[in-house]
């Protein structure tokens, strides 16, 4: 299992970076991202705890469940199903009040489930394409949000960071 996270400033109140990144249909503004729809609404908000978002980007398919809402200062989600198969602990979204708007930390905690090679190639194939979209998504936000682009604006670039066991470096 491994643990991704990528964090990026947006230069956006709190309320309105959590609004446009817990709206799945945002997603789409990333290159990587191809179809995102609501399939059913939360409790108390169309993306509050029980909804069901469904996902196709070009690393596949998912179907993922939210299991905590605390607007505007996180989101969890379980994916429950996807193509390529895969196993799913966490995923969250956190939001913090920083000097400079607010910091987005997105973190997911799965592997690949293929017999023997699935901790090799989420850590080989899986961890950067899933990390560059995620990067993707938050340079969607920013966009929306503040019209910067890459290397404009007072956001930062989306910084991924990983956990669990490490590729050998050499």
């Amino acid at each position: 299992m491994e643990t991704m996270t990528v964090e990026r400033v947006i230069d956006a109140p709190i309320d309105d970076v959590f609004a446009w990144l817990t709206t799945t249909t945002n997603y789409t503004r990333s290159p990587l991202v191809v179809r995102c729809r609501l399939t059913r609404r939360g409790e108390g908000a169309p993306y509050g705890v029980g909804a069901v978002r469904d996902h196709l980007w070009l690393i596949g398919w998912f179907e993922e469940r939210i299991t905590a809402y605390d607007p505007p200062y996180a989101t969890e989600y379980v994916v429950d199903r996807s193509l390529p198969p895969s196993r799913h602990e966490l995923g969250r979204m956190t939001f913090a009040e920083v000097d400079g708007g607010t910091r987005v930390r997105w973190t997911t905690r799965a592997e690949m489930r293929v017999p023997l090679l699935g901790a090799l190639l989420t850590r080989r194939v899986a961890r950067p394409v899933i990390t560059r979209t995620f990067g993707t998504i938050l340079e969607a936000a920013d966009t929306a949000l503040t019209g910067a682009s890459a290397g404009r604006g007072r956001s930062r670039a989306p910084r991924a960071r990983t956990g669990g066991r490490q590729a050998p470096r050499g």
